[in-house]
């Protein structure tokens, strides 16, 4: 936990705001498990896309770079929806006429009944919840987030779900957090985010003034300007 930067004081927190998808709740190994199966499903072979891995793999750059868009306010919730899929499709030379229509459908359907979350999540979320007060803050949509929380047991550990869709804003805008401390009666100084997205959780939290800790679990390169990283969800018992 050394840092080119201040250390966050955690002995001054008594709120943890934590992210949901890509850190508790384990995004792309749920997609890839949704995708095998609607790979299947809808007989994606015989349409011409030989590979369930380079489908899949295909998706999940069109899907993160799409979110990366809409969590800057770039793009909306539809059009998200209605590019992911459509550009995969297109870009592995399959002919508009023959993409499965309600493909998205039924993925948006699926996926968020798929509970793998990160090792220790649960471990790790209980033992901090004997310690301080918890929060979410999701940028997912609400419907899928209500099925992840209800089908994951999650709900439990947190005094505040709160949802970008539901608040009108995304993270990394300044005013999700400010609802965030307004509905908890937290302070920034005792609060705490801890999210995988530098943009929209890390750098969200610190220039609202938040201390913020990055979850990183593939080992990326810390930016110089990041103060605290953790590689496993269980590393916050060992800090917290």
């Amino acid at each position: 936990m050394d840092s080119a930067l201040h250390t966050p004081n955690f002995a001054l927190k008594k709120h943890l705001f934590f992210d949901l998808d890509h850190t508790i709740w384990d995004f792309d190994k749920n997609a890839e498990e949704a995708l095998h199966e609607l790979y299947g499903i809808y007989r994606l072979k015989d349409l011409g896309l030989l590979s369930a891995d380079l489908f899949i793999e295909t998706y999940t750059r069109h899907n993160h770079r799409l979110w990366a868009e809409y969590h800057l306010g770039r793009i909306t919730k539809d059009e998200l929806r209605e590019a992911r899929f459509k550009q995969t499709f297109l870009d592995l030379g399959m002919h508009p006429d023959v993409i499965p229509v309600g493909f998205e459908d039924h993925y948006v359907r699926l996926c968020p009944t798929k509970t793998n979350l990160f090792p220790d999540a649960h471990e790790t979320l209980q033992y901090l919840q004997a310690k301080y007060t918890l929060h979410l803050i999701s940028n997912g949509f609400r419907e899928s987030t209500e099925l992840k929380i209800s089908g994951t047991n999650l709900a439990r550990y947190f005094q505040n779900i709160i949802i970008s869709e539901i608040v009108g804003v995304n993270k990394p805008d300044k005013a999700i957090f400010q609802h965030a401390l307004d509905l908890s009666t937290a302070a920034k100084h005792e609060s705490l985010m801890i999210g995988d997205s530098l943009e929209a959780d890390v750098y969200g939290a610190l220039n609202f003034g938040m201390d913020a800790i990055y979850f990183n679990p593939a080992n990326l390169p810390r930016p110089v300007d990041v103060p605290a990283q953790i590689c496993q969800l269980k590393d916050l018992m060992l800090i917290l």
